[in-house]
């Protein structure tokens, strides 16, 4: 069976939360889109831990996690966050991670090239997390990309890089400030930092399809939201991957299995990080202090995040484009401080009201429709049942659940594991 775990918005749901405690229930979770411009933050018995490129099953010695060929992997990166799991006690072996051979890897050079075309943008800048994820896409899909796989084979290799570099340097020879690199530079950076993980190399998809055959139950873990994919998102305020969960059999490295369940994570509230429209956006002292309330920082950027009421329109669209069976209601706790709850119930466009999530310029010129909704004024940290909760919270969670037409299936009240209801 395999049951994906995707956002709903803009990403930084609490989908690594989710991962963490559902894993309990499965065989193997696999990552399959993105790089480490993810930030998944999971707080257990053992602490926090937030998780950039490594899925969130890791933090369970049973289970097996995969990284899949549809991720991108800055092997420096992981080389150090692998390194900082297991200064913490958390056991990382060939037996419980495996890394795709298709999966490809992110260069120093496309972390500049990423750094150089934000700064030329300027004040049209995407909001990228700087870290060469939308170079290392681009060159995947031109046939420039070097893998995970081509490590195990070191004269293919040693031509791939010169090939490789004589290209890069040509595209990187168009921006003021930027270097060239050479060979020797990264075969010593492979030998430094990837090559440590030859041993955790394989064919992820024999292993996985293998897995399905023999009734394991396979977790598929997203990064960032629909509203972040690169075609049904934001465009261009998007990432460079597919977050939805229809692609997470092919980046896992299954395309010939289907998705059996599709869980998906929102918050009670709205939030964005980096650039491009955000209708529900709050500004001033009320943003302030729901930003403070729900600690709402880039785990992968500490970039402080745009916050709102939660927006049903954009809600309502990611539950239809990741065809989700049953939400995952994250951080229902950060709003037991309000005397009213805000909610963006439709968009205003030229002087006209709709429930339509508009495309392109249509979604820039949208203001937010606000209703607001009765708060509780209590705790909810402690309610283990949906009859615990405050009745102004069962309504306000029901509110949802028919705003956007999907079955709310967890409330989440915590950050801590058992700080959850099941409806």
């Amino acid at each position: 069976m395999l049951t994906a775990i995707v956002g709903i918005n803009w990403g930084d749901e609490g989908k690594g939360r989710m991962v963490d405690l559902l894993s309990r229930e499965q065989d193997v979770i696999v990552r399959y889109q993105g790089g480490n411009n993810a930030g998944h933050t999971v707080c257990n018995e053992r602490g926090k831990f937030v998780l950039n490129l490594l899925p969130s099953g890791i933090l369970r010695p049973d289970k097996v996690n995969v990284m899949g060929c549809g991720m991108v992997i800055d092997a420096e990166h992981l080389f150090k966050e692998t390194g900082r799991l297991r200064a913490a006690g958390v056991s990382i072996t060939p037996d419980n991670l495996v890394i795709s051979d298709r999966a490809v890897i992110c260069f120093p050079y496309n972390v500049m090239q990423d750094c150089l075309e934000e700064d030329r943008l300027a004040d049209k800048k995407f909001g990228s997390t700087r870290r060469g994820i939308a170079p290392i896409y681009a060159d995947k899909y031109m046939k420039k990309a070097i893998r995970m796989g081509d490590l195990t084979d070191p004269a293919y290799l040693d031509e791939r890089i010169e090939t490789v570099l004589d290209w890069k340097n040509l595209c990187l020879s168009a921006y003021k400030g930027a270097r060239k690199f050479t060979p020797a530079e990264i075969k010593k950076w492979l030998e430094d930092y990837a090559m440590p993980f030859v041993p955790y190399i394989k064919d992820a998809g024999a292993m996985l399809y293998a897995a399905a055959a023999e009734g394991k139950r396979i977790m598929l873990e997203a990064q960032l939201g629909a509203l972040r994919d690169i075609d049904y998102g934001i465009y261009p305020y998007t990432s460079s991957s597919n977050t939805i969960a229809a692609y997470a059999p092919v980046g896992a490295g299954v395309p010939g299995l289907k998705v059996d369940r599709t869980i998906g994570v929102m918050k009670a509230y709205s939030t964005c990080v980096g650039e491009g429209p955000f209708t529900a956006e709050m500004f001033g002292e009320e943003a302030e202090r729901l930003r403070e309330a729900g600690g709402e920082y880039g785990a992968a950027t500490g970039r402080p995040r745009r916050v709102g009421g939660f927006d049903a329109v954009a809600s309502r669209y990611g539950c239809r484009v990741q065809g989700a069976d049953t939400i995952a209601l994250t951080k229902l706790d950060i709003l037991d401080y309000m005397d009213e709850i805000p909610v963006v119930d439709a968009y205003e466009i030229d002087g006209e009201l709709t429930e339509d999530f508009p495309f392109g310029e249509r979604l820039v010129k949208a203001r937010p429709h606000i209703v607001r909704l009765p708060g509780w004024k209590q705790s909810t940290a402690n309610c283990r049942t949906f009859g615990d909760l405050p009745a102004a919270a069962r309504d306000y969670v029901r509110y949802i659940e028919r705003s956007v037409g999907t079955e709310i299936g967890y409330v989440s009240v915590g950050a801590e594991r058992d700080s959850i209801i099941t409806m």
